[in-house]
């Protein structure tokens, strides 16, 4: 068995997280420069380390944001379990400004992004139908309703490139299609989690309709900050009752995506590329050392 670390990426609502022998820590990766630092710390014992996705102060935009190095950074840092608190906008009646949605299932619209640690000179392949880890929305939701803050299960995140709004007719076509939030930053950052075998799940947090509610108009990022802001105490709580409430054991994923890596390396062991191994030296030495 593996002990279990917990990982957290998010945004200034839980930048000061209360967790014992809390520091920041600056870790380096092959992969160019990560948002921050990580901050470490404990929470009932439980190892956690959280990274703020945009840098402190908020300095990245999602097409800026170095998500391989991130995930790097996080994987170095020993993560086996990731939590992914993003604001998204609604493009459900239902879901309403403050819910919170443990979504299952992703649709990639960016194009603006490197989205896998594998390429040429080492070619894998993960499998990737079911994205978010099952345990990990488990135990999400057991928290959710421990500390009774509004959520729902289930769902498609629509990930755009952004950093523009969408327009009208983007927000009606996503609904036609059946998503039920929309955001800019959980892709590629789930995929490159699953190529590093970290187990992933999103705790997405709605701000706003979008622009396709009648009553709401459009998007104003006034108001998604108040509600972010007004959000942060019930992110705060949630996060602090999963680590107290986590296996101290890493829970094996059902998804495979602690083991995704297993028989995704297609690249012939004499034509990899030597220096694309060595950047890959954390995300996929478990399955490299012995090739």
């Amino acid at each position: 068995m593996t002990a279990s670390v917990l990982g957290i990426i998010g945004g200034s609502g839980i930048y000061d997280l209360p967790m014992d022998n809390a520091r920041w820590e600056t870790i380096s990766s092959p992969w160019g420069e990560p948002s921050d630092a990580v901050r470490r710390g404990e929470i009932g014992g439980l190892p956690v380390v959280f990274m703020p996705r945009h840098g402190r102060g908020h300095v990245h935009s999602p097409s800026t944001i170095n998500y391989r190095a991130n995930i790097d950074v996080i994987k170095r840092a020993g993560v086996t379990d990731l939590y992914s608190l993003s604001a998204v906008g609604s493009l459900d009646i239902s879901l309403p400004p403050g819910a919170f949605v443990l979504v299952d299932q992703f649709i990639d619209r960016t194009f603006a992004r490197e989205k896998s640690f594998f390429g040429a000179g080492c070619v894998g392949h993960v499998a990737f139908s079911h994205p978010v880890s099952p345990v990990l929305q488990d135990i999400a939701e057991a928290a959710l309703k421990a500390e009774g803050i509004a959520h729902a299960r289930g769902g498609v995140y629509i990930v755009m490139e952004g950093p523009q709004f969408s327009t009208l007719a983007e927000s009606q076509l996503y609904r036609s299609w059946g998503a039920s939030v929309i955001g800019m930053t959980n892709m590629p950052e789930a995929k490159l989690a699953r190529e590093a075998e970290i187990s992933y799940c999103t705790i997405a947090m709605v701000t706003d309709y979008d622009c396709w509610h009648e009553d709401h108009g459009a998007v104003d990022v006034g108001k998604v900050v108040a509600v972010l802001k007004a959000n942060s105490g019930n992110a705060m709580r949630l996060v602090t009752r999963i680590a107290r409430d986590f296996p101290r054991q890493h829970p094996p994923c059902p998804a495979g995506s602690d083991r995704a890596l297993d028989s995704a390396i297609m690249t012939a062991p004499g034509k990899r590329d030597a220096q694309l191994l060595a950047r890959l030296d954390a995300v996929a030495g478990r399955v490299l050392k012995g090739a």
